[in-house]
This record gives structure tokens, sequence and C-alpha cells, in this order.
């Protein structure tokens, strides 16, 4: 199963603070564990929400609305994609996170195979293509 694992930003990461050398160390060295041990797909930092937008959508309106965002507890700092065998397999990766303080979100991802009938066998090789074409120019 794969999991996507999000990193709750925090009042540092939103006024733009970089981490110091030594979680940069610490993070390198988790996510070099998370790759050996073949779990880690992708994994990204996010800049502060004063460098992003928000889309909002009602019926065919469109309203953007530019950062900063409040309730920087709600905002998202960083992700990975795991690819693990369980959900509790995820949380012990995530319990070994160099992170003092914060908050991890663990979510599974949906698989094909978890839309059931309502994706038709078109609608199926659709998303096989698009995977590959993903996947070629990664």
């Amino acid at each position: 199963m794969r999991v996507m694992v999000l990193v709750k930003a925090s009042e540092e990461s939103e006024a733009g603070v970089m981490p110091s050398t030594e979680m940069l160390t610490e993070m390198g060295a988790y996510n070099e564990q998370l790759v050996k041990a073949g779990v880690m797909l992708a994994g990204e930092g996010l800049q502060a929400s004063n460098k992003g937008v928000r889309v909002y959508f009602s019926g065919k309106e469109r309203n953007v609305v530019d950062g900063p965002f409040t309730e920087a507890k709600e905002l998202i700092a960083g992700f990975w994609i795991w690819q693990v065998k369980s959900m509790e397999e995820a949380v012990e990766w995530a319990k070994r996170s160099p992170f003092q303080d914060g908050q991890l979100e663990l979510r599974q991802v949906f698989e094909t195979e978890d839309f059931g009938e309502e994706l038709t066998p078109d609608l199926r090789e659709q998303e096989d293509r698009m995977r590959t074409q993903t996947a070629a120019k990664a």
C-alpha cells in the first residue's frame, strides 16, 4: 500500500525559517534509511504559504486567493510518499522521524482497484497510460 505522509507546518516553517544543518543531516540520514528499505517513493519540502495560492470552486466559478494562509497548524510543510505493507509499518517509520516538535499525518493513497466497477475498463486504461507517461518523464 502507498501512504502519503503529510508534514504539518509550524510557525517557523511558515515564517520561512530554514532547518539547521543538524536537522538537515538527521533528515538526510532518515531519508536514506527509507530509500534503502524500499519505503520512500518521493518526498519534498514545501515553501511557506505566502508563496502559494488557493483555488476555490463553486459550480463553474473559480476564485483564486493568494497566501499567506492563517492557522499554520492546518498547513502542510512537506510530504513523503511511502510504499509499505500496512499502516502499522508506516506508523513505525513515522515514529523514527528526527522531528523534535510537530505533527505527521499519514493517509492511505487510493489504488486503482479501490474504485471498483465505477472505474470502467476505458478509465482503467486511461489511468494506466497516464501513470506510464508520468513515470517515463520522472
